[in-house]
Order: C-alpha cells, then structure tokens, then sequence
C-alpha cells in the first residue's frame, strides 16, 4: 500500500477514534445524570444509554483505535523504520497518553453498565476536555514537526507548553463557567 492511501486511512481512523471518544463521555455524563430521575425515567433512560454506549464503544471506538495504531504503525515503519524523529517520539509519547484515556474510559463503561455510578457528571465534563487536550497537543506537534512546515519556523518547547497549559486552563475555566451557569439554572 502506498504512502498517500495509509496516511488518508490513518487520518480517518484518527478523526473516527476520537468521535468515539467525545461522545461516549458525553453519554457517561447523561448516563450519570439520569441518576437523578425518578423511577421508570431513570432506568428506561439509563438502559437506553448502555445500548448507545455499547454500540459506539464497540462498533466504533475501539475498531477506530485499533485500526489508528494499524495505519499509524504502517506508516512508521514505511517513512522511519527505525531512525524514529524526536518530534515523532514526543507525539507517541501523546498518544500513549491518550490510549491510557480510552483505557480509563473503558474501566468507566464497565462500571456504568453496572448502573455503579462513581464519577460527577462534572468530573466527567472535565474528564472530557482531556480527549480536546490531546487532540490539539497531538494536532501540533505534527504540524510543526520539522517536516511538515514551509516557513522555517519551528515553536519552541517552552511555548508549546505554555500554550498547551493555556489551552487546557481555559476548557478547565469554560467547565467551571458552564457547571455555575447550570447550578444557577436548576436552582431557579
């Protein structure tokens, strides 16, 4: 398979992956707010979204990574083999993170399709901006690798990480921002 055909299907399989990721948090958090509805409501919702969630985490999530690392590892080998640049360690370094999320996310399913309720569904808010976090750390580092520039210009580390820490203090912000916004909502 040539280059330009496993790079399109990596990046599918990156965009589908983490599609997967987002909404099946965003799901744990109505799953764990219908906690609070009363009786049929809460179990005819909270059966509902352990079919979404079984669908998606299965049908997609998991595929999706599992064919992510697939093409990623295609290409590696294709374009590096060994000789591995330091910009594509510091991503894999990422992107072991993120697979260590979608092994956390895992361990949350397997709880919730127990109806064993143990994250906030503001923990699980925030918890969901970390899927943002990698993406535009991950997005960046690829982009402004040595390879994949015109300019010349190269950020340094010291600036992808004061942007990175700015990134992640406004999603924690907007959380918090929402999470007041609907406590004074509900209290009205």
């Amino acid at each position: 398979m040539n280059y330009t055909y496993l790079l399109a299907l990596h990046i599918i399989f990156v965009v589908t992956w983490f599609a997967g990721l987002f909404y099946i948090v965003r799901l744990f958090i109505y799953h764990t707010e219908a906690e609070k509805k009363p009786e049929p409501e809460r179990t005819i919702l909270q059966d509902q979204y352990k079919i979404m969630e079984r669908r998606l985490w299965y049908g997609i999530t998991w595929p999706s990574m599992i064919l992510t690392y697939a093409f990623g590892g295609a290409l590696l080998y294709m374009v590096y083999g060994i000789n591995i640049p330091p910009w594509l360690l510091v991503k894999l370094t990422f992107v072991f993170g993120l697979t260590l999320y979608h092994i956390q996310n895992h361990a949350i399913y397997r709880k919730l399709a127990k109806n064993k309720i143990t994250w906030t569904s503001t923990q699980l808010r925030l918890w969901n901006e970390l899927a943002t976090v990698f993406l535009v750390t991950i997005v960046f580092i690829v982009i402004l690798s040595d390879g994949h520039h015109s300019s010349g210009d190269v950020v340094s580390p010291f600036w992808g990480i004061i942007g990175f820490l700015l990134f992640a203090f406004l999603l924690w912000g907007a959380v918090m921002i929402y999470k007041k916004t609907r406590e004074k909502k509900n209290n009205n």
